[in-house]
């Protein structure tokens, strides 16, 4: 008897596998066809240097039919308390990262994309100081991700139709 669901799970997820060969992602950065010929960072230069290595990590530089772009990136991140308690100790932060970002052909110059992106994040202060800090981080890296997954979605759309 344990032949039989042995074998009958195994088929399942065997077809279940095959099914999922043609899967292909709509926004996949190997379709993404630039790279970056020049850039230049304003602002926060630690944060722009973290999006400007992902964005040079997602670039497709092998390929022949590849547009050279510039980028330019503003980062800039302000922390404020937003709730203290009745003796004024801090208990909860709020940061908030704008990022503004501009693209354009290398070659021609013309204006591909400029936009810019906000978003903020909430935390609380931990008992003990690191504790703070490496949830601060953790936020930071975490808006990062979501500034780069939108601009990336945006660059994708706007190289598509020009």
């Amino acid at each position: 008897m344990k032949k039989i669901i042995y074998f009958l799970v195994s088929f399942v997820l065997l077809i279940n596998n095959i099914a999922c060969t043609g899967y292909k992602p709509i926004f996949s950065s190997a379709d993404l066809q630039f790279a970056i010929a020049d850039h230049s960072i304003v602002g926060d230069k630690k944060l722009g240097k973290q999006i400007y290595s992902k964005l040079y990590m997602s670039s497709n530089k092998d390929s022949s039919e590849v547009k050279s772009i510039s980028v330019l990136i503003n980062v800039s991140k302000e922390k404020n308390a937003t709730s203290k308690d009745s003796t004024g100790k801090i208990l909860e932060y709020k940061i908030n990262l704008t990022t503004k970002l501009n693209v354009k052909d290398h070659l021609t110059n013309i204006l591909i994309l400029n936009e810019v992106f906000t978003s903020s994040i909430s935390y609380k202060v931990q008992d003990n100081f690191s504790d703070t800090l490496n949830l601060e981080n953790r936020s930071v890296d975490s808006l990062l991700d979501k500034i780069y997954q939108e601009f990336l979605i945006q660059l994708t759309e706007n190289l598509k139709n020009k």
